[in-house]
């Protein structure tokens, strides 16, 4: 049985926690505006996971990309923080895991300040915020905050679960549909984030070896 002192768990951010493809959408159309640069902001938000550099590099010649990164992330909290929703089941997730003495710790691959706000726009408050971390890296953050659990919507969150030998709870709400995470080591699928309160109930109940 799970220790309720020792349960951290962990969420990624986008299409995890928050829908932020309008916001996202939103942010690439007006940087294609400003910098008169053709973005495809409907295939854009099709592939959300990796770091906004890794998109960029698509419509930017590699020497501009940092730039083009800055101005973004200066653009976005004016475009779409207000206009990106809290994913079904968010909140009752992290409400689940405090209801039963845990941590919550959000890992993303987002600027730090701007996951912030969004996790504020939309009350959520979690323990620890840690931005700017992908795939294996976020492997860093769960291990330092002793995360049990790592959940989010990519193979790159499984991989980083799976680096820091946390389990793998993988929601079918991002790009990757539930096969290909099942393909990439997640311990566990849910449809969406309004399963895991009764998913979480049932891992605390299970003895551990």
């Amino acid at each position: 049985m799970t220790s309720a002192a020792s349960l951290t768990v962990g969420f990624d951010l986008d299409m995890t926690l928050i829908d932020s493809r309008p916001g996202i959408r939103a942010c690439y159309l007006a940087l294609s505006e400003r910098t008169s640069t053709y973005i495809d902001a409907d295939l854009a938000v099709t592939r959300l996971g990796p770091p906004l550099v890794d998109e960029l590099i698509n419509w930017f010649p590699a020497a501009h990309v940092p730039a083009m990164a800055d101005l973004y992330r200066e653009m976005y909290p004016a475009i779409a923080v207000a206009a990106s929703p809290a994913m079904t089941g968010a909140a009752e997730a992290m409400d689940a895991v405090r209801a039963a003495g845990g941590r919550t710790l959000v890992v993303t691959a987002k600027y730090e300040p701007n996951a912030r706000l969004h996790l504020s726009h939309l009350g959520m408050e979690p323990d620890v915020v840690v931005g700017d971390l992908w795939a294996e890296g976020k492997a860093q953050a769960l291990r330092e905050y002793g995360a049990a659990v790592y959940v989010g919507d990519h193979t790159g969150d499984v991989r980083g679960a799976r680096a820091a030998g946390a389990l793998s709870v993988a929601v079918a709400t991002g790009p990757c549909p539930a096969g290909e995470l099942r393909a990439a080591g997640a311990d566990v699928v849910l449809d969406d984030l309004g399963a895991f309160p009764h998913w979480l109930t049932g891992y605390r109940a299970a003895p551990r070896a």
